[in-house]
Order: C-alpha cells, then sequence, then structure tokens
C-alpha cells in the first residue's frame, strides 16, 4: 500500500464532505496540502493576499451557502487572513481556515522559528468559533466532522484547525474514517404553540427577519408575512426574502422612526434569525430602537435570544422550521389591508426623509438590476452600499451583502466578489469606492487570470467620501480622508482588464450589459459629481410601487 500523508487524507475528507474549492497561497509550510489535491474534483484559487483567500472564501460562502474553505500557513498567513476571519464571524458565515503551525516540538519555543508565533492558536481563537490542533494523525477525521457538523447545525461561524509540520507529512494510510453529518434543530412543537397563540391573538404584529432566515423558501416566508397580516422587515443580510415591492416589505430601515413607530405600535413583534444588532436597528446609534411589545424571538444560538432586546418567548430552532411550523399553527388573518397601509405611510415618510445624495446612488444600484436582474451585489464600505444598505430590493435572497454590517471593513468587496462568482452562474457586480478597492486591488489580477466577466462598479469620490462626510458634519478637520487614487484606465490595462467610464444614463446601461458578456473582468468607473447622476436619479423612485 502507498504511503497516504496526513495532508492527503484531509484534502480526500474535505471532498466527501462536498468541498468543490479551496482558496489559499502555497507556502512551504502548507505544500503538503497539495499533494492529494489532484486526486480529487476540488479546484485551488489563487489570491494575491491571505486576507483576500479569506474574503474570498466568505463571498463563496454566501453566494453558495456552501463552506468557504482557505489553506493557509503559520504565522503572516494567519494573522493576514485574521481581518477575513472577523468579518465571516460578525455576519455569522460558514469558513474553515486550514493551517500549518510549527512542529510540535517547536511549538510556542519561543526560539524564533521560521513564521512562529508564540501561540497561533490564541491569536485566532478571537476571530474564530473555535481553534482545534490536531496532534495526531488518528484525530483528523474527528476534528473534521466537528467542524462541518458546527456548520451544519448550529450558528455559523469560521472553524480554524492547525497540523503541526510534522504531523502534515506523517502516515495518515492506516487511518479509518467516515461522514458525520447532523441536521440543524427544530423547534419545540410546546414553544410554536405558545408563539402561534400569541401571535393568532395579536391586532397589530410585525416581522423582523434577519439573516438566519436565507435559506427559508421565500414563498414561506411570503406566505407568514401574509397570514399575520404583519408589516416586515429585513436585516440588511436578509434582502430578497420578500418580492420586490410586496406590500408588506418595509425594506431594511428598522433604524429610521417611520418604522421604529410601527414596531412602537406593534402588540406582538416576532423576530426570526436576527441578533437585533446595531448595524441593523441603531446605525446612528441614538439608543432609540426598542420594542415594548410582546417579543417572540427564534434563533439557532439560544444565547441570542436575550441580546440586545430580551425575548417574553424564546425559541431555540432552524428559522426554516420555526416558520414552517407556525404556517401550520395560523388562521389567516382577515383581509383587512392594515399591514400594507402602514407600509406605505412609512415607505413614504422614509423617501421624503432620506439624504438628498442617496438618490443617484439608489438610481445607479436600480439601473445595474434592470439589466441584470438576477445580478448578485457584492459591496464594500462605501457610500453606495451605506445607502443601498436601506433603498435596494434584492430579487431574491443571498443577492446582496457586503461589509458594512458586523465588523465592517475596508477591501472586503472585490474578493468576495471573486468568491461569489466563482459560487454561481449570475452575474456578479462588485461596489467599491476609489479608498476603499486600494485596500485588495491587486486582487483583481485573480479575477483576470480566472477569466471571470465580474463587473467592478467603483464610486470615485477622491478619498474615503464617508468618512470625509462624517467629519464634516462633526465639525472636524478633514485630514487622511482626500487620498491620491490611481490611474484606474491604466490599471485596468495593466491587469488585463476593460475600463468604461460612462458619461450618460445610456452609456451607464450599456456599459453594464457589455461588461456582462466580457469574459475578462471590467472596471466600470462613476464619478459622484457627473452630471448624469441628477437626471438618472429624476427616473428611479426609492422604493417600487408595492404588488398585489
Amino acid at each position: 500500500m502507498n504511503k497516504k500523508t496526513c495532508g492527503e487524507l484531509l484534502v480526500e475528507i474535505l471532498a466527501a464532505y462536498g468541498v468543490d474549492t479551496v482558496f489559499g497561497i502555497p507556502g512551504v509550510h502548507t505544500v503538503e496540502l497539495y499533494r492529494g489535491l489532484p486526486n480529487t474534483s476540488i479546484r485551488h484559487i489563487t489570491p494575491r493576499h491571505e486576507q483576500g483567500a479569506g474574503f474570498m472564501a466568505d463571498g463563496y460562502a454566501r453566494a453558495s451557502g456552501k463552506v468557504g474553505v482557505c489553506f493557509i500557513i503559520t504565522g503572516p498567513g494567519m494573522s493576514n487572513i485574521a481581518t477575513a476571519m472577523a468579518q465571516a464571524k460578525a455576519d455569522s458565515i460558514p469558513m474553515l481556515v486550514i493551517s500549518s503551525v510549527n512542529k510540535i516540538a517547536h511549538t510556542g519555543s519561543g526560539a524564533g522559528h521560521l513564521h512562529e508565533l508564540d501561540n497561533q492558536q490564541a491569536l485566532v481563537e478571537q476571530v474564530a468559533a473555535y481553534s482545534r490542533t490536531v496532534w495526531s494523525v488518528d484525530t483528523l477525521p474527528e476534528i473534521l466532522a466537528e467542524a462541518f457538523n458546527l456548520f451544519d447545525s448550529a450558528k455559523p461561524a469560521p472553524v480554524h484547525i492547525q497540523l503541526p509540520l510534522d504531523i502534515i507529512t506523517a502516515d495518515a494510510s492506516h487511518v479509518q474514517w467516515h461522514i458525520s453529518k447532523s441536521h440543524r434543530p427544530a423547534a419545540s412543537a410546546q414553544a410554536l404553540d405558545q408563539a402561534a397563540a400569541c401571535l393568532q391573538a395579536a391586532s397589530a404584529p410585525m416581522l423582523l427577519l434577519g439573516g438566519g432566515c436565507v435559506d427559508v423558501p421565500p414563498a414561506d416566508i411570503r406566505a407568514l408575512a401574509e397570514c399575520l397580516d404583519a408589516p416586515t422587515t429585513l436585516s440588511i443580510n436578509a434582502k430578497g426574502l420578500l418580492p420586490i415591492g410586496h406590500p408588506l416589505n418595509l425594506g431594511s430601515n428598522a433604524t429610521f422612526a417611520p418604522v421604529r413607530k410601527l414596531i412602537a405600535e406593534a402588540d406582538v413583534v416576532l423576530a426570526i434569525g436576527t441578533e437585533l444588532g446595531q448595524t441593523d436597528y441603531d446605525l446612528y446609534v441614538d439608543g432609540g430602537f426598542n420594542i415594548p411589545a410582546t417579543l417572540i424571538r427564534a434563533d439557532l444560538d439560544c444565547r441570542q435570544l436575550h441580546r440586545n432586546q430580551v425575548a417574553d418567548l424564546g425559541i431555540v430552532g432552524d428559522a426554516s422550521s420555526v416558520v414552517q411550523g407556525l404556517l401550520q399553527r395560523l388562521q389567516p388573518q382577515a383581509k383587512q389591508q392594515q399591514g400594507a397601509a402602514k407600509v406605505r405611510t412609512a415607505l413614504s415618510q422614509l423617501a421624503a426623509d432620506f439624504p438628498p445624495a442617496w438618490a443617484a446612488q439608489n438610481a445607479v444600484l436600480q439601473s445595474v438590476r434592470d439589466c441584470l436582474p438576477e445580478v448578485v451585489m457584492v459591496g464594500d464600505s462605501t457610500q453606495p452600499v451605506y445607502s443601498g444598505n436601506h433603498v435596494y430590493a434584492a430579487s431574491r435572497p443571498r443577492a446582496w451583502f457586503n461589509s458594512a454590517t458586523g465588523y465592517g471593513t475596508l477591501g472586503y468587496a472585490l474578493p468576495a466578489a471573486i468568491g461569489a462568482a466563482l459560487a454561481q452562474p449570475q452575474p456578479v457586480v462588485c461596489i467599491a469606492g476609489d479608498g476603499g478597492v486600494q485596500f485588495s486591488l491587486p486582487e483583481l489580477m485573480c479575477a483576470s487570470e480566472l477569466g471571470l466577466p465580474l463587473i467592478v462598479l467603483l464610486w470615485h469620490n477622491q478619498g474615503y467620501g464617508e468618512i470625509r462626510s462624517y467629519m464634516a458634519e462633526q465639525g472636524l478637520p478633514q485630514i487622511g480622508v482626500s487620498i491620491a487614487a490611481p490611474d484606474f484606465a491604466l490599471i485596468a490595462q495593466a491587469m488585463q482588464c476593460d475600463f468604461i467610464e460612462p458619461n450618460s444614463s445610456e452609456s451607464l446601461q450599456q456599459a453594464i450589459l457589455t461588461a456582462s458578456r466580457a469574459q475578462r473582468p471590467t472596471l466600470i468607473q462613476i464619478d459622484e459629481n457627473a452630471d448624469y447622476l441628477q437626471d438618472l436619479a429624476r427616473q428611479y423612485p426609492y422604493f417600487a410601487t408595492p404588488s398585489a
């Protein structure tokens, strides 16, 4: 029998769990992981930085619903990917980071071995659900099973597994293993009975839905909202759960006064799969978000049931089981369209109060969706994304996500969009500013190398525009925010990409269509002060006319 190293066994097991893509930069400490790749159907994607690998895995996971997997070297590789892991942890994204670590005898020695950290595991534990070390080849299947069972049955988060150099190369030919699968826990019948009785008696219910609901069939979400005649908010990561223009869809606007008023007037609030966190419900940190009504919360993680807002009734369970269980128990409310009337009033008030600058940004985003109805929009922390989090309506779940929520890092959009483009066949648009894109601009070469028809929508405002505006509002000196940008046309040429700078509404739409048919990335640069944007803004209302 030929020798099988631990690195080869690991790759074999990953393939058995359905992993089809890994992101990594080979190094002398991880090359053994690559020995077995040709014997599987797993494709390897090489980013230009380990942080890019993490963001790619994140975007891949969000767009596909699968686990994003990374191969990372000891030391600098792990410190580089830490920010990406923190972003994924903040947004509950399943990510498996597999790294090397120094030999068992050298781990924590402080002797200055190559890539050595005093305690790599301690570093990583801050940005992961947990970290495990494979001290023996015999434990590898068990440790991998633990990770995949967490992804399958609990609130997702990054998991880190590290292999000492003398373990990764050790003989694992004798190791026996099998796939271990689990399922997410279903909500208890008793809890569902109580929740249904409370909701059935409500005269003014509301629904607050979060990213934990993205795998619930949208038809079930719509049925629940309509059964209750309940105005419904969607967290930023839950966009697309209700159809565009649905009469009960308040969008992602729970942080604003008109929606907060509806919540304050509700007698029962049902929150499913949402942390009720700051970036969705108290963006301006004024402490004004409060739920005085009876609060029913459902979440996979029991710890979430009493964070931010304390639940009167907590339900632990998978969001699909909660929604389906409630639908089985509820009788539809009399169709008086009270919920729809409340939503129309709130949306009208929101549109009147939104900042004027949002109009042009909204128009650009809607132009993209008009041209590419199935588009996946992946955003950075940039002005059109901040406004789009409130005004943009996605056509389906997993079609709008960004780094402006949770951890809030810059440089996310470009590599995450690459991951999304590799995960599914729909067109992908990266939305980044001229400042933020410079955090990860080398990853454009990765997209070019892969021949991805990725559209990079570059919002050019000569610096860190969002922070510059905030400084101005606070009366602060605007230091460090008006930075120089490269000539992006030359950057595109150097990286074998196309470059287009539209000068009209028509040329913008044509650029989007042309880029979607290309065999390589296209950078579409939009100057925020371009004259045509004001004309474009007048063509698009913030919210679609409610559908029947």
